[in-house]
């Protein structure tokens, strides 16, 4: 409305005026207020959204050294199996020399035996 327009109303229709006027700057300052909440809430929510990524970062790297720990161990079980496999395999060997070789005396005492019973 122009200032020419505005001198030409009542006072009533000037007081209407100013009574919305006033409606519309209570209803304008809450919903700024309601925008300053949003707008707060929203800042806590990506505040928090970062702790969480970087707490998820943290895990990531705990869960890293977890699975490098479980590596390792499976990989020294895996060493400790093979060289416990090669010692068996050596005294199987060694057992089975050992077996001939009483074997052999054996069947050489018996051989004797037989001879001397002959």
């Amino acid at each position: 409305m122009t200032d020419k327009e505005l001198s030409r109303l009542k006072r009533v229709d000037l007081l209407e005026l100013l009574i919305a006027q006033g409606k519309e700057n209570d209803r304008l300052i809450a919903e700024l207020a309601e925008a300053r909440a949003e707008l707060e809430q929203r800042r806590i929510i990506l505040e928090n959204a970062g702790s969480i990524a970087g707490a998820a970062l943290k895990l990531n790297g705990v869960f890293r050294a977890a699975q490098a720990a479980a590596d390792q161990y499976l990989e020294s079980i895996r060493l400790m199996e093979e060289e416990t496999a090669a010692r068996c395999k050596a005294m199987e060997e060694e057992t089975e020399a050992k077996c001939r070789g009483l074997l052999a005396a054996a069947q050489e005492d018996e051989r004797a035996y037989e001879q001397e019973t002959e």
